[in-house]
């Protein structure tokens, strides 16, 4: 019985079969297939020509069918063709409409999802930048304002604030003045003696390391440096594209905190922890008295607590606005943060819950403990004035005297013994002396030097000076 080819659906001229399946194939066919696709049609089988097997059968030519025998019936034939070949062009001619059509919507819909794409990033970039210059501290245009939820201090730290403060209150009260301390009649005399022009340009800070007289300096466009102006020495701290806003000597390792949140430890010259627990400028920077305890304010409007002993973050506290200065108490069991607002806020340390609030007469631009422990100077922004607060009052009824000053007052500054607040302002540098005898102020050294920062020397046998160009000035007695 005759078998039809499985590719044509004709009866083949040269049958031949496969080995595996058992299909019957035209010969020249199914090796044209094998030597382009090395598979076998109906089963996708692998297939060699080597697995076909030739068939011997009749090589009888297969009639016509009765219907192509005469002209009549081949034109009806050839009607017929043409009629199933004009039906499959119009199958084929809506298929490829009805394809453009999806393909044409599938574009649209792939470039509006690039420009939605496009549109979302542009939205998180914008977000995220906005993000970074957010303004925690200051009420937002909708009355909602974030909040930073501060975490309790470790009870190390808490016992170590304890123990400071055990160990400063009995001695404070009853420390003498030392020996070699600078007298009022030698202040008086304080003449300027060394300058030194440093890169620190629009000086922002001066701390003083009193065990050798070397000065830390920074500003917004000049890095940060340690200063030894008796022999010229000038060290850069950070690099000078580096806006450094605040810093402080930390035993021989220096803190500073920059425009951008960041507060480094440097020890060395290299960098060896970094916080950005701040979404903003970090405005000022404070030591705890046991040396081991690191304050951090921000115009974010939070104030942030770090052990430098072990390099870590202990607690971020929010205030009730941007905060623009701070200091530790001389015990170690408060911290003063001067506000944007014009208000004073005095903290628990160990809680970080508000004991007190001072009014000033405008954003507080520098405060600073004395020694004695009760007493408390502030100055506001552009004011010429020095408000001395005692901190066993509250309110109003704190201020307890105001030193007034032909300058604005840009830094304060108490010496050890509580007897001296220097005054640096953009014109000017002061002295105003307490005397407990008489309980009277009065001013011991004026000097027409321009000083954004100001800081005493060892013994207050000295002072040292920043000015806004950078340069660093010494005064004592020629």
């Amino acid at each position: 019985m005759a078998t039809v080819c499985a590719l044509s659906g004709e009866l083949p001229q040269v049958p031949v079969v496969s080995r595996k399946s058992g299909n019957v194939y035209e010969k020249r066919l199914i090796e044209a297939y094998i030597s382009e696709n090395g598979t076998e049609p109906t089963t996708g089988a692998s297939l060699t020509t080597e697995d076909l097997l030739d068939i011997q059968g009749s090589h009888t030519v297969r009639p016509r069918p009765p219907e192509l025998t005469s002209i009549p019936a081949l034109l009806g034939a050839f009607q017929q063709e043409w009629d199933a070949l004009a039906l499959e062009v119009f199958t084929l001619q809506q298929n490829l409409a009805q394809t453009r059509q999806e393909l044409s919507t599938a574009l649209y819909q792939q470039d509006a999802a690039v420009r939605v794409i496009a549109r979302l990033t542009q939205e998180r970039d914008a977000a995220r930048e906005a993000l970074k210059n957010i303004n925690v501290g200051a009420p937002a245009q909708n009355g909602d304002a974030m909040h930073v939820d501060s975490a309790p201090l470790p009870e190390s730290i808490l016992e170590k604030i304890d123990t400071t403060q055990a160990g400063l209150m009995k001695t404070r009260r009853k420390r003498p003045v030392p020996a070699e301390w600078a007298t009022a009649d030698n202040i008086s005399l304080f003449k300027p003696v060394t300058s030194l022009d440093t890169p620190c340009a629009e000086g922002t800070f001066l701390d003083v390391r009193k065990s050798d007289n070397t000065a830390l300096i920074g500003g917004k466009r000049g890095g940060a440096y340690t200063v030894q102006p008796s022999n010229g020495s000038l060290n850069a701290v950070v690099s000078e594209a580096e806006s450094v806003t605040a810093g402080v000597w930390v035993g021989s390792r220096i803190a500073i905190a920059t425009a951008n949140g960041k507060v480094k430890i440097v020890e060395d010259g290299q960098e060896v922890a970094s916080f950005g627990a701040h979404s903003a400028s970090v405005s000022d920077l404070a030591l705890h008295p046991s040396g081991d305890i690191l304050a951090s304010v921000s115009s974010d409007g939070t104030y942030a607590l770090y052990d430098v002993e072990s390099n870590r973050l202990l607690t971020q506290v929010q205030a009730s606005s941007e905060l623009t200065c701070t200091s530790f108490h001389p015990d170690g069991n408060l911290l003063a943060a001067g506000g944007r607002n014009g208000q004073l806020q005095i903290f628990d340390v160990k809680s970080g819950s508000v004991g007190g609030v001072y009014e000033l007469e405008g954003p507080a631009k520098a405060i600073a403990f004395s020694e004695n422990g009760t007493w408390l100077a502030t100055a506001s922004e552009g004011s010429t004035n020095v408000s001395i607060w005692d901190l066993r009052k509250t309110g109003a009824e704190g201020l307890i005297h105001t030193l007034s000053t032909d300058h604005s007052v840009e830094s304060l500054d108490w010496d050890y013994t509580a007897q001296y607040l220097l005054i640096g302002g953009s014109a000017g540098i002061t002295v105003k002396q307490y005397t407990k005898a008489t309980k009277l102020w009065s001013e011991i050294l004026k000097a027409g030097i321009s000083s954004g920062s100001v800081g005493w020397g060892d013994s207050a046998q000295s002072i040292f000076s920043l000015d806004d160009k950078g340069a660093v000035g010494v005064l004592s007695i020629a």
